[in-house]
């Protein structure tokens, strides 16, 4: 009988700076879901890659100095090495410089072209660089982009657009009347009410203001924008539009499309319709997650409170970090890192209560029974109790699994850990040795908790990469005994008497919470050193990087006056703004907002003078309209200095 199929993708990360926990969460996680399905049978396809293309890219490389594509390909090297130390069991990394890739993307924006759901015009928007993403000016919060909340660029430039739009009813019905297309059920009501309701508007897909990207097939000062050029990698990677669509056929649609919560909108609404207008099958289910935080802050490379997986798997153990993004991160909502509870788990959970259980288990067995897991005689109400709980343990497990319940899933297998550790004490193995009767007792005592321990590390096989072997071998179990597959679960009681058990080292060494959090507290500040440096290294290249430069006439287009500041005050509930009235020589003075509440107190600035860029278009900041914009001097630390006349000059005075 054919095998069922299973698809599961990562979105494909955007290589532009260092790798965090925050990075792996999403890709554990699938790396869970794969292996499980796999292990039940399913013949599965895990993708994963990096999406390479892009202007934030080409910025970042041409800061460091090196030329894009050799920039890249050492910051992919570095996570493909993360991903082997974290034991992701993925079937194919795509990235989307490779050629297969490229000429795909071309092929599919050929197609929508042709069919009339591509067109030319011009575009004119905010556009942030970071996320990629272009917004109505509606759209942006305080001027600024509602995603990561940076600074937006107001952009013009021609371009091809995709009819989105067209799509609008079809997206909404699918979303409305499929609850498991998208989820959480969260993710729903905010596509709805944001986006989808309010009017979906055609799509900027093409920019020629960098070439660092994709060619539109048919007029190369094009190219393809960056969520086309990602989007379209879940079916590149399986052959689409090649020479070999095999794998295409095979698996396509996809089960499962898991991200985070911030790229939701890309993978629920643009996605969706891009393969409508292929007329191909949509993906089954599109989950977007909450964030990983660091101490409830979202973790950044300009912060430096980026926590490195290399560092804690070298500390405490790859399993140990796989746990807990597993087992304490509420799946579907913001979770939170932070040193501490990560210590206190991998001691409570896998030092004490498993380690402790089979360290203990292996040194009875050793001692009473001379190495060998004795066969059980008996069966007493305190053994159903445990047999009860260990048997139910898989199709809890699975039905968790269905529905990504990573949490859910370990905290079952850990409760038949805990109350096996819990049925040693009721049953006493130390005074059942004492006598002869005592000690056929605890021949059944002793096989129920090998028997209890080799269950929950069939289990915990998709979850944990190296301990469950390790535990085999204490029990003495090897692969081919046909005692470590999901099909050994269906009861309890295998033929696991007779083994051979090995005590061995402990499988994880309790640890110093207060000695390893002074470490880690000098390894981020370190980390803060290094990211304040690495910033100040930023401004440097970028004053050596060469300025495109302007003629004249492009100069002349900006006016610049002197401005007398008459009042000024803070703009309430905004702690970096200033909200100044200035006198540049008109009827009535200007309303201006400037973000340098941070250097100069309100009175500070009245009466002196300042350079006004007047001809500005107006942008409303908090609510406050404003009327032009105050030049500052922006030293190396980032600290701002206001431009002024060396000595007073009239208002309205024209600079030049």
């Amino acid at each position: 009988m054919e095998k069922k199929k299973f698809y599961i993708t990562t979105p494909i990360y955007y290589p532009s700076g260092k790798w965090h926990i925050g990075t792996c969460y999403t890709t554990i996680i699938c790396d869970a879901l794969a292996r499980y399905k796999r292990m039940q049978g399913y013949d599965v396809f895990y993708l994963t890659g990096t999406d390479e293309h892009g202007q934030k890219i080409q910025k970042v490389a041409a800061s460091n100095g090196v030329e894009v594509k050799k920039y890249i390909d050492g910051v992919v090297d570095e996570l493909k090495r993360l991903w082997k130390l974290l034991d992701i069991s993925y079937d194919k990394f795509i990235r989307t410089t490779d050629e297969e890739h490229e000429k795909a993307v071309q092929k599919i924006f050929n197609k929508l072209y042709e069919k009339g759901d591509i067109y030319k015009s011009a575009y004119e928007g905010w556009y942030c660089t970071p996320c990629e993403a272009f917004w109505t000016k509606t759209q942006l919060v305080d001027g600024k982009c509602p995603d990561c909340g940076r600074e937006v660029e107001l952009t013009k430039e021609e371009s091809y657009f995709f009819r989105l739009s067209k799509y609008q009813d079809r997206i909404q019905k699918l979303i409305e009347d499929d609850k498991e297309f998208l989820q959480p059920v969260t993710r729903q009501n905010e596509m709805l009410n944001n986006f989808i309701k309010p009017g979906l508007q055609d799509l900027c897909v093409s920019r020629t203001s960098f070439d660092w990207g994709i060619k539109v097939p048919f007029d190369a000062k094009h190219v393809i924008y960056v969520w086309i050029d990602a989007l379209t990698n879940y079916i590149t990677a399986l052959g689409y539009t090649g020479d070999n669509d095999e794998l295409f056929k095979k698996y396509w649609p996809a089960d499962v499309h898991m991200m985070g919560k911030e790229i939701i909108r890309f993978h629920s609404i643009i996605w969706p319709a891009i393969l409508m207008a292929l007329d191909l099958p949509l993906p089954k289910k599109v989950y977007g997650h909450g964030w990983l935080m660091f101490n409830n802050d979202k973790m950044s490379k300009s912060k430096g409170n980026i926590v490195d997986p290399f560092i804690l798997c070298e500390r405490y153990g790859v399993d140990a970090l796989r746990y807990y993004m597993l087992r304490e991160v509420p799946f579907g909502q913001d979770g939170n890192f932070t040193n501490e509870i990560f210590l206190k788990l991998r001691n409570s959970d896998l030092a004490n209560d498993l380690g402790n259980l089979v360290s203990r288990v292996t040194a009875m067995v050793s001692h009473y029974f001379d190495g060998v897991i004795p066969a059980p005689t008996d069966s007493q109400e305190v053994d159903r109790q445990l047999i009860d709980m260990a048997e139910k343990m898989y199709p809890t497990v699975t039905s968790y699994m269905d529905e990504m319940r990573a949490p859910e899933a370990l905290e079952t297998v850990f409760k038949v850990i805990q109350r096996a550790n819990k049925y040693i004490d009721e049953c006493t193995p130390w005074i059942l040795a004492k006598t002869d009767e005592g000690k056929e007792r605890l021949k059944t005592v002793l096989y129920n908790l090998c028997e209890s321990i080799r269950m929950s590390a069939v289990i915990l096989q998709p979850f944990l990469t190296q301990t469950p072997s390790k535990i085999f071998a204490k029990l003495g179990i090897g692969e081919d005994m046909g005692l470590t597959g999901f099909d050994s679960l269906q009861k309890f009681g295998a033929k696991i008497d007779g083994l051979k058990v090995d005590k061995g080292e402990q499988l994880f060494q309790r640890i110093d919470i207060a000695k390893e959090l002074k470490v880690m507290d000098d390894i981020l500040e370190e980390q803060l050193k290094k990211a304040k440096q690495a910033k100040k290294e930023e401004k440097k290249v970028e004053n050596t990087v060469t300025i495109e430069q302007i003629g004249i006439e492009d100069f002349a287009k900006v006016q610049l006056k002197v401005g007398k500041v008459l009042e000024c005050k803070k703009v309430e509930k905004a702690d970096k703004l200033l909200c100044s009235q200035i006198d540049v020589g008109e009827e009535t003075p200007r309303t201006i907002v400037s973000g340098i509440a941070k250097y100069y107190t309100p009175e500070e600035m009245v009466g002196k003078q300042v350079i006004v860029v007047t001809n500005l278009k107006p942008a409303k900041l908090r609510g406050i309209e404003s009327q032009g914009m105050i030049l500052c001097a922006e030293d190396e630390n980032g600290e701002l200095a206001l431009i002024t006349p060396s000595k007073s000059v009239k208002a309205g005075s024209e600079v030049g």
